[in-house]
């Protein structure tokens, strides 16, 4: 067994996407990577002291400027980017929201690296995999377009959390 001293626990990165249609188009943000421009869900990590909600809520408008109004949990995903040209090694922990956005707030800048937003059909997302930021893009969809929801009173957040 490993002394305290010579043992660090593995934490996964906890993140927050939402996954937004529209008339059968899906909402994505155009960014900015080391990998050059890459497709994702308005998505980010979780903040001490909010919760996974308002996590996905806040991400939601700084990546698009649209307000987002959760309606169900998505999924749970978990996935590992591997760059090692820099060392990195991250498993990423997803909570994935679906919801509906309301119009662009006026003045609301996008988040810094983020292009454009873009609506996308299923099978332009589809036909798109090598600029996917993240396996996740398509997983999220396909689970959506299957009909997968999770009421969100499966989430719970202890008024501990709050800062």
């Amino acid at each position: 067994m490993n002394s305290p001293q010579h043992h660090q626990r593995w934490h996964p990165s906890v993140t927050v996407a939402a996954v937004i249609e529209q008339g059968g188009k899906f909402l994505l943000v155009e960014e900015h990577t080391p990998e050059g421009l890459r497709l994702n869900n308005p998505a980010g990590h979780l903040e001490q002291g909010e919760s996974l909600l308002q996590a996905c809520v806040r991400e939601a408008l700084e990546e698009t400027a649209h307000p987002f109004q959760p309606t169900a949990l998505l999924g749970i995903y978990m996935s590992r980017f591997q760059r090692p040209t820099a060392g990195q090694d991250i498993t990423y922990l997803r909570f994935a929201f679906c919801g509906s956005v309301s119009p662009p707030l006026a003045g609301q800048a996008l988040d810094t690296g983020i292009v454009r937003t873009l609506w996308l059909t299923p099978d332009e997302i589809r036909n798109s995999q090598n600029r996917h930021r993240s396996p996740l893009v398509l997983r999220c969809m396909e689970d959506f377009l299957s009909g997968q929801r999770m009421p969100l009173t499966s989430i719970h957040t202890d008024a501990s959390i709050s800062i």
